[in-house]
């Protein structure tokens, strides 16, 4: 390690630098739903008090999406993993609609095709478009306005009937807010003459079709069987009637919780299971809740659930874009995914730089996957951890594994000499809205740190602390109602250093500061500036 350390000819740190990014925690002022300023968090609030801090912009074109789009967690840990904005998730999907790219794709082509030349052999049983999603505008993972552009699309290049399976959302969203949805479609298959276009299925995205990091294969299951099989515990003639009867039973169920249901005709037949012969669109463009159900219809070998006699030659399955860049799945996608390249985990490794990354199931691909710029590939160097998230509702164990996930980085911590971790609770249980679990989950992500801050002081290391996006500063809209989606606030980035090395740099002077200057800020900080010239750059100066 001697040529290592005679690079770091000023900053030397005997310990790590670490980063710790607390998953949706967002700075706002103090108010009735901010979480964050009502927990008691004495570690961060004495490191505020004492440490260099700035605040981070973390949604819209900071993060390469469009103007006063709220941030997520996927563009959040791509954005500090890439060292630079890249145009991406709804930005990118927006330029394809204009610019008629969508339709002009192998996937589209070969969707109608599907459909038309399928219906011309079939007349009396004609084949069907489907389309399936997060079912809202929230603009996180799908906007429902895609939604409707290829309906008006297909139905202009000849197809008539379409189904749609609706995954609620209630999350990225007011929590019930579906029937909103609903009637955006019914209104726009009204307008369409001749057309024979339906909501077939739906169910809420905690519940149904939209599992991610392989936590719950039976979410996928029973949207497989909700969508394919027409199989679910409730059936309604519409997807109004099953919203208002759920709620009927449940009044204070979010949309992201609804149960799965399929709708049936007059005669109890389904009016929309997807069938052999049939084409399927997931217009999901965020690859983590797609990927999944994405295998489900394309892969041979499928062993998590008994698809019967399902092969994936049967439906034509089209994807927003890629959802695994390492398999390239699906094969069909209708807009070719954005290539980052020059990562901070490729730039360490071929440096020599030992690397960790440590999160539960809920945020593993973000702090892996997402930050090593939507790769699964390892750089020389680089581990991996993964803690198993707990399947009750995060409400019901708003500390998650906080306690785990720190205890893997304090054993694992003086192997590495930088190690990224993920405290996923800021998040995960503001999406439930619940004021008194958001509070005890950063409470817990407190005491979390202030070990952390003692195993790196005991090494002589760096702590970074940072968010990717806000959301339990903000668990209350503006007229008081519960609120489950991310916001547009900044985010905190401290810099904890109890070594020599503080007298040796301070806070540099950035003009619009965000999540694109963290990889150069980690770079500096482990003595290394020689980082890719399109880098945005270090949020900190050497003296």
């Amino acid at each position: 390690m001697m040529w290592y350390n005679e690079l770091m000819d000023k900053l030397q740190f005997d310990g790590p630098v670490v980063l710790a990014i607390l998953d949706g925690v967002g700075l706002a002022p103090d108010a009735p739903g901010n979480a964050v300023s009502r927990a008691r968090t004495p570690f961060l609030g004495s490191t505020v008090q004492n440490c260099p801090h700035v605040a981070l912009d973390a949604s819209g074109e900071a993060v390469g999406l469009l103007p006063g789009q709220m941030g997520n967690s996927e563009v959040g840990h791509n954005t500090m993993g890439a060292g630079q904005v890249i145009k991406q998730g709804v930005a990118r999907i927006e330029e394809a609609f204009a610019s008629g790219e969508i339709y002009r794709s192998e996937a589209w082509q070969g969707a109608i095709t599907r459909i038309l030349s399928e219906n011309v052999h079939n007349a009396d049983a004609p084949h069907t478009l489907h389309f399936a999603g997060i079912f809202s505008d929230g603009g996180v993972h799908s906007h429902i306005s895609h939604l409707e552009q290829m309906i008006e699309h297909a139905y202009e290049d000849g197809v008539r009937r379409m189904r749609v399976h609706a995954i609620f959302d209630g999350r990225d969203v007011a929590p019930q807010s579906e029937p909103k949805y609903i009637k955006r479609i019914e209104k726009l298959a009204a307008r369409l003459p001749g057309a024979d276009i339906r909501i077939a299925s739906g169910g809420g995205r905690m519940v149904t079709v939209a599992d991610r990091y392989e936590s719950d294969w039976s979410v996928v299951a029973r949207g497989w069987d909700m969508m394919v099989n027409a199989q679910a515990d409730y059936f309604f003639r519409s997807a109004e009637e099953a919203v208002a009867t759920l709620r009927r039973i449940d009044p204070n169920v979010q949309d992201q919780y609804l149960p799965a249901f399929v709708v049936v005709d007059e005669k109890e037949r389904p009016v929309g299971r997807i069938e052999k012969g049939d084409a399927l669109i997931y217009y999901d463009f965020r690859a983590d809740r797609a990927i999944e159900i994405a295998q489900a219809f394309t892969y041979w070998d499928f062993p998590y659930f008994n698809r019967g006699d399902y092969t994936p030659d049967d439906v034509y399955f089209v994807g927003m874009t890629e959802y695994n860049s390492d398999t390239h799945v699906p094969e069909h996608r209708l807009v070719e995914p954005v290539k980052i390249t020059e990562t901070l985990n490729r730039f360490l490794g071929e440096r020599g730089v030992s690397q960790l990354a440590v999160s539960e199931t809920v945020k593993f691909g973000h702090v892996t996957y997402y930050f090593n710029g939507n790769s699964y590939d390892k750089a020389s160097g680089e581990e991996f951890r993964e803690i198993e998230s707990y399947t009750e509702p995060f409400e019901t164990r708003p500390w998650m594994r906080c306690a785990e996930i720190t205890d893997t980085v304090i054993r694992e911590m003086p192997n590495y000499r930088f190690v990224r971790v993920n405290y996923p609770g800021g998040d995960m249980v503001g999406h439930t809205a619940n004021m008194e679990a958001t509070i005890v989950a950063m409470e817990a992500i407190d005491l979390s740190l202030a070990r952390l801050a003692a195993k790196v002081d005991e090494l002589g290391g760096c702590l970074v602390i940072v968010a990717d996006h806000g959301n339990a500063e903000e668990l209350l809209d503006a007229e008081g109602r519960p609120k489950t989606a991310h916001t547009t606030n900044k985010v905190p980035c401290i810099i904890y250093d109890r070594t020599k090395n503080r007298e040796l740099y301070q806070l540099a002077d950035v003009a619009n500061p965000g999540l694109a200057n963290l990889a150069a800020t980690v770079a500096t900080l482990l003595g290394l500036d020689d980082y890719p010239k399109q880098w945005s750059p270090s949020l900190i100066r050497t003296a």
